[in-house]
């Protein structure tokens, strides 16, 4: 008898989610959604498990995340996955969480080919283990010919880093003769970030109820809006998201111009 009100109540749940879904695709839907993935380390915390254990439950959330927002009609889903900074924690934290993406992607690759999603990756790939690399390699590969939402993990990555490397290189460009000083403008730099080819996030989520952005696309997000979230990853469900989309719609978007009577 509870299996069938339990079986009842999760139709229920997805009759809504379904019809939310459709009623926010008929509006402004965010080309490309970036998230800081905050809180797995609490969630395991308050159920006094191992750190590890909240970083694998909330891969089953990127899952969940992924297929929502790839039929959304999301054109780019970045995800912070691994900071330059995260280097600092425990070995066995660090080894558990460069052995993630290996099992996300083993696990999920054939469902993301199917919803014809494309795999890629900011950060300094160099550094990252040889079996993480083999693992992401293998998908971006894999999806490469893919034409719906792409999937960017953002993996050892840290923004003050990519605007050092990217400045380096225009420096290069103009040490060498072939760029001139006067020639260095906002679009310039831009075209030599790690998310060139991409466009600039509309909206931001972090998650776990902290109000930072953690070295995460500084200069990428200067006009995002942002959203932050009294939730923890592993809780962050297509509700959060799509009540995260919802207040996106409703928000006046500027990018530093004055419009409408009483705009201030």
């Amino acid at each position: 008898m509870l299996e069938k009100l339990m079986r009842k109540k999760n139709t229920v749940a997805d009759s809504v989610v379904s019809d939310r879904l459709e009623s926010l695709k008929s509006r402004n839907i965010p080309a490309h959604v970036a998230i800081i993935m905050d809180g797995n380390g609490r969630w395991a915390k308050q159920r006094n498990l191992p750190r590890i254990a909240g970083h694998h439950e909330g891969m089953k959330t990127v899952r969940k995340i992924t297929r929502i927002a790839s039929n959304l009609g999301v054109k780019v889903l970045t995800l912070y996955a691994f900071s330059t900074e995260n280097w600092k924690r425990p070995k066995l934290e660090i080894d558990f969480l460069m052995k993630l993406p290996g099992e996300f992607l083993s696990t999920y690759l054939p469902e993301l080919i199917e919803q014809n999603v494309k795999v890629e990756m900011i950060g300094n790939f160099d550094m990252l283990p040889d079996h993480t690399k083999r693992a992401i390699r293998k998908a971006m590969d894999e999806t490469e010919s893919n034409t719906g939402m792409t999937l960017n993990f953002a993996m050892n990555y840290g923004s003050r880093l990519e605007l050092v490397e990217t400045t380096k290189k225009i420096a290069a460009l103009v040490a060498d003769g072939s760029l001139k000083i006067e020639e260095i403008d906002e679009s310039l730099f831009a075209t030599h970030l790690m998310t060139a080819h991409l466009p600039e996030p509309d909206l931001l989520i972090r998650t776990s109820g902290e109000v930072r952005l953690s070295n995460f696309m500084l200069w990428q997000l200067a006009y995002a809006e942002f959203s932050f979230l009294d939730v923890l990853w592993p809780d962050f469900d297509e509700k959060c998201l799509l009540d995260a989309i919802e207040e996106f719609q409703l928000r006046k978007r500027r990018f530093g111009s004055v419009e409408g009577e009483g705009d201030a």
